[in-house]
């Protein structure tokens, strides 16, 4: 014969002592006179003492020093019958370490006893402490960098207009040679363009303190000419050939100190790590990718090992090249250029294969 099974639901029946002796989270029975009552084996394994020391003595022996008094002040509310939530202190343990303990406390005044539930949250106050200090000293280094951006550029006006003053002081009409005249020409272009520049890097950082960065519409081939007449002498001592086609996409709504940092940190940086067995050749492209703008800058240069650099390529005082002039600055300037304004920049390199930057702006065509 088969033994048929009832239909009828079965009815369990829990044990609420279970929940107390098994969960992982500390429960507590405290009397209205500060002393445990009841404590779990979580409690216990928490701050080593055993249930008869947790017992023996007033909470407050268990409370962190610092915490004592206002915790007396919460009790006392429960006291007068008021629920306790989310109520946070610490606790120090038998071997000295120190808990958070987040509480909910349920007061019975018939009974004269409060009936509570800590949750140990140590990882998460550690997580705060720790997010709070790296914003901390994010925000410090931020100022300090701004600080000195402002200051070395305000005071390179002074003898940059004292180098202008004495252009103006020169009478080229005595001068015969047309390469001095020319050199002297190309100086004096060069100490006005530079003193446009820290003009507007100081009007960036005014802009910077009042959270307005500047946008406008930009074309690509303007700060090119720009910024190679610029390094005219340089490009030439080092027999640097670029190539550039901007014909996809000509134009950009950004920040104008920002596009011309770019094109002087990218073209300055193939230069200075070009390979010592062939001429600098660099690339420059725009492009339109998936509705948003790129624009990509390729040499032929000593390049990166991509293993050993990782992700610290981009940032700050990070060199990689036995270079006397190597500072590990301008790529972080360009990073944090475009990053600043919602775009990213990646870089794909083999050593003494050249680098390929490809710097992608947030701005999207409609």
């Amino acid at each position: 014969m088969t033994k048929e099974m009832s239909s009828e639901p079965q009815t369990l029946i829990p044990d609420p002592a279970l929940f107390f002796e098994l969960s992982a989270d500390l429960f507590c029975v405290a009397g209205y006179d500060g002393y445990f009552k009841l404590v779990n084996p979580a409690f216990v394994q928490l701050l080593g003492y055993t249930a008869e020391e947790l017992y023996s003595q007033p909470i407050n022996t268990f409370i962190y020093e610092t915490d004592r008094d206002i915790t007396t002040q919460y009790r006392e509310t429960l006291k007068k019958n008021i629920p306790l939530q989310h109520y946070e202190n610490r606790y120090q343990a038998k071997n000295g370490e120190v808990y958070w303990l987040s509480w909910t406390s349920i007061p019975n005044q018939e009974q004269q006893l409060i009936y509570a539930i800590a949750k140990n949250v140590t990882h998460k106050k550690q997580a705060e402490a720790d997010r709070n200090a790296l914003l901390t000293r994010l925000t410090t280094n931020n100022q300090q960098l701004k600080q000195l951006s402002y200051t070395t550029s305000h005071d390179l006006r002074s003898p940059v207009n004292n180098l202008l003053s004495v252009f103006e002081l020169l009478d080229i009409q005595k001068v015969n040679d047309p390469e001095v005249i020319a050199v002297v020409d190309l100086l004096k272009q060069a100490t006005f363009r530079l003193r446009d520049s820290l003009n507007a890097y100081i009007e960036e950082l005014h802009q910077h303190d009042s959270l307005h960065i500047a946008l406008e519409d930009l074309q690509f081939s303007d700060f090119y000419k720009s910024v190679t007449n610029s390094l005219h002498s340089l490009l030439e001592n080092t027999r640097t050939s670029i190539f550039t086609d901007f014909s996809q996409i000509a134009s950009l709504h950004f920040n104008k100190a920002y596009l011309e940092s770019i094109f002087l940190n990218m073209i300055t940086n193939s230069i200075k790590y070009a390979r010592p067995d062939r001429d600098p050749v660099i690339r420059i492209v725009s492009e339109v990718y998936q509705g948003q703008i790129r624009l990509h800058f390729a040499d032929n240069g000593q390049g990166f090992d991509m293993e050993e650099v990782k992700d610290r390529i981009f940032g700050l005082n990070q060199t990689f090249h036995n270079h006397s002039d190597s500072k590990g600055i301008g790529l972080y300037l360009v990073y944090s250029h475009i990053t600043s304004l919602g775009g990213h920049i990646t870089v794909d390199s083999r050593p003494n294969e050249g680098a390929h930057f490809t710097l992608t702006f947030a701005h999207k065509l409609n």
